[in-house]
């Protein structure tokens, strides 16, 4: 029996959790193409001021390879490509990546049993399998706003970010007020002349309990690894009950509004301002935030925060939608990104020609988030309703990883070619999914970007993350054509 090629798409820690695990069993002939030049994903993207990790670093790194040199509790972006990097170099995938390869199209060739793939250079490869690991935060969202190809100053994306444009002394406009925001607006508040944040609607923001690992600790997690496994399973934990907070639990709700409430109250000393930075729905709707320094910022004198949308930009001129207008130099985007447009741009074809994005049109239905019906052959890893508001991606990328290989090996064993998803389990299961939905926090009636257009969650789990890791645990074959 030959063997089976396969394409995974995307190297950052899915793709490359990916690789790792099909390598370990056995599966040789594989390739990771990769858009940019170089690997890291999310965290080779947003080089902005202050990024960081808002999940512990001894959680958010892979389980199988852990890191005594974390210097931080929660990690900067930095530190995270670092890590990437060396397990990258660890485990000798640098051969099996091909860069600068963005993937534009992908066909099932029905009769051949394989993929046919093409890509932005023009090139095209053929594999059998295909593993779509290019995540929900890689496509940043820009605002259609008026005026904005004319803007006489400079205006970026924060996952775009223009090092090249000097801030020290410049008028800035901020747009947006979420979790890249309120990582970057403390760092360029000092060196601003003026720095205009446009909020449309203020985020909770729960205290940040970050601290340094000295070199004591460091030395202690490489003399004993079982030390920081157990550290790693105790920050599991605690984020996981947090999952209360988000699926109906009142008291873990009290406990989000109530320390919220207090940072708020003891941080800001203005009542009009606190007043703004009050939000009005549920805790956890939109994405809890963390930070000590985001409500100091918004009080320096050279900070003005304004309570709307931004309408137009107008040469050099920011005017909101009151009409209210700024003057300034720089305009940056912090509106996040497209996370509910899933393989936008790229377009990919199944049985019958079926494209997924039109697949999709009326709901981004799948099993597990991980296989799609009339796709045979195609995985994905963070798909559509495994994304999370309370522990680490990281861990849902493993637990995804392990039930592909699962399915892989199986496939290998009965000697086929071909493996998909039946119609009838994929709809059950989305069907679940949207069900439990509707009873959570996210449903509660808030605008955010977990939500598309018409306000549907195809982005999010349920759940808790045990209950999910359960559900992947063992290959459902019977599930499988």
């Amino acid at each position: 029996m030959r063997g089976y090629r396969i394409g995974i798409v995307g190297s950052g820690f899915a793709g490359l959790c990916a690789a790792i695990r099909l390598q370990q069993a056995g599966f040789e002939d594989f390739t990771i193409f990769e858009r940019a030049a170089d690997i890291g994903g999310t965290w080779r993207d947003n080089t902005y001021p202050g990024c960081a990790c808002d999940i512990p670093s001894n959680l958010y790194s892979f389980s199988f390879e852990p890191n005594p040199e974390w210097t931080r509790m929660y990690p900067q972006q930095g530190e995270i490509h670092a890590y990437l990097l060396r397990v990258v170099e660890k485990y000798g995938l640098r051969r099996r990546i091909r860069f600068g390869k963005e993937l534009a199209e992908a066909r099932f060739d029905e009769a051949g049993g394989a993929w046919d793939l093409r890509f932005v250079d023009g090139s095209s490869e053929r594999v059998d399998i295909l593993i779509g690991a290019t995540g929900p935060l890689s496509k940043p969202a820009l605002p259609k706003i008026e005026g904005l190809a004319a803007f006489e100053g400079a205006a970026f994306h924060s996952a775009q970010w223009r090092h090249d444009v000097g801030l020290a002394g410049k008028r800035v406009a901020v747009i947006g007020t979420g979790a890249s925001a309120i990582q970057f607006v403390p760092r360029i508040a000092p060196l601003a002349a003026q720095l205009h944040v446009f909020q449309r609607t203020p985020p909770w923001v729960l205290p940040h309990r970050d601290r340094s690992f000295g070199p004591r600790e460091r030395r202690l997690y490489r003399a004993l690894p079982f030390a920081q496994r157990l550290l790693r399973w105790a920050i599991y934990l605690r984020q996981e009950l947090l999952i209360f907070g988000f699926t109906g639990g009142e008291r873990v709700q009290r406990r989000f509004r109530g320390f919220a409430l207090w940072m708020l109250q003891t941080q800001v000393a203005a009542p009009e301002l606190r007043r703004r930075l009050t939000p009005d729905y549920a805790p956890g709707c939109k994405r809890l935030l963390i930070s000590n320094d985001w409500y100091p910022a918004l009080q320096r004198p050279n900070v003005e925060v304004l309570t709307e949308p931004v309408q137009r930009l107008e040469g050099r001129r920011v005017v909101g939608a009151s009409g209210a207008s700024r003057d300034v130099d720089v305009v940056i985007f912090a509106t996040g990104f497209a996370a509910t447009d899933f393989i936008a741009p790229m377009k990919i074809y199944g049985r019958g020609g079926l494209e997924l994005g039109a697949a999709w049109k009326e709901g981004a239905a799948t099993h597990l988030g991980i296989s799609v019906a009339r796709f045979p052959n195609a995985f994905l890893v963070v798909g559509p309703n495994t994304g999370l508001g309370h522990n680490s991606l990281v861990f849902m990328i493993e637990a995804q990883v392990n039930y592909i290989v699962a399915a892989l090996r199986r496939l290998r064993k009965s000697g086929k070619r071909t493996m998909e998803v039946r119609a009838e389990v994929q709809a059950r299961s989305y069907s679940e999914v949207q069900q439990r939905l509707k009873n959570t926090v996210w449903a509660s009636g808030c605008r955010s970007w977990y939500l598309t257009a018409d306000g549907r969650n195809d982005s999010l789990w349920p759940g808790s993350t045990l209950d999910y890791w359960r559900r992947t645990l063992r290959f459902d074959a019977e599930s499988f054509t």
